[in-house]
C-alpha cells in the first residue's frame, strides 16, 4: 500500500486526537502499525515519511562505511533510529553521532553531536519543518545533505524558533562538525558513492 493510500483529509478542520511515542510504540507491537512503516511522530500527529531513493541509499551507505571505520572508541553511530525528542515527538533521521557513554536508551536532543538527514525527494521538508523541531528541542548541529545535487546545508547554534546559524557549502567543501570528532570531517565529493 502506498503512503497516499494511508493518508485521509476526511478530518480537516476537525479535531484531532493527539498521541504520545508511547502509544505509537504500543500500536506498533500490536501489529496496528507496520513494522517497516515510515512515520514520524509530530506533536502528537502521524507523519508519513517520503520513500528513499537511490541516491539518498547511495549517500547513506558511503557515509555509514566511512564513519563507521573512522569513528574514535568513545562515540557511536546509528542509522535510522526513532531519535525521541519529547513525549509526543520522535523523528527518524539518516544518522545520529552520539558519545558511546550515553548509550542508545540515554541519546537526547542535548547529548547528540550530530544529526543527518540525507534527503532526494524530501529537501524542502528536512530544511524547513524538520530543521525547525530539531532547533527546537535543541539539536546542537544537523546537516542536510541534498543526496542528488551532493550539497549540504549546515545548521548549528539552536535557538527555540529555528538555527542562527546556517550556510551552504558544496561537494568540495570540506565539513567539519562542530562538536562531534575530527573523524567525522568529510567532503561529499571524496564519499565512494555506488
Amino acid at each position: 500500500m502506498t503512503i497516499a493510500a494511508r493518508v485521509t483529509t476526511a478530518a480537516e478542520g476537525l479535531p484531532r486526537r493527539r498521541f504520545t511515542v508511547a502509544e505509537v510504540e504500543a500500536m506498533a507491537a500490536a501489529g496496528i502499525l507496520d513494522e517497516d512503516e515510515r512515520v514520524e511522530l509530530i506533536g502528537g500527529e502521524l507523519v508519513p515519511m517520503s520513500p528513499k531513493g537511490n541516491h539518498h541509499e547511495a549517500v547513506k551507505a558511503a557515509l555509514l562505511d566511512r564513519w563507521i571505520r573512522a569513528r574514535p572508541d568513545d562515540v557511536r553511530l546509528v542509522p535510522e533510529t526513532t531519535f525521541r525528542l519529547g513525549n509526543d515527538t520522535y523523528l527518524e533521521p539518516d544518522i545520529v553521532v552520539f558519545p558511546r557513554a550515553t548509550g542508545l536508551r540515554g541519546l537526547t536532543a542535548a547529548n547528540a553531536l550530530l544529526v543527518v538527514e540525507i534527503a532526494d525527494s524530501s529537501l524542502r521538508y528536512d530544511i524547513g519543518r524538520k530543521a525547525a523541531l530539531y532547533a527546537g528541542f535543541g539539536v546542537r548541529e544537523l546537516w542536510v545533505i541534498d543526496a542528488v545535487r551532493l550539497t549540504t546545508r549546515v545548521f548549528r547554534d539552536p535557538a527555540p524558533d529555528g538555527y542562527r546559524q546556517t550556510r551552504d557549502a558544496d561537494a568540495s567543501e570540506r565539513l567539519v562538525p562542530l562538536v562531534a570528532p575530527e573523524a567525522f570531517a568529510l567532503r561529499l565529493d571524496e564519499l565512494e558513492l555506488a
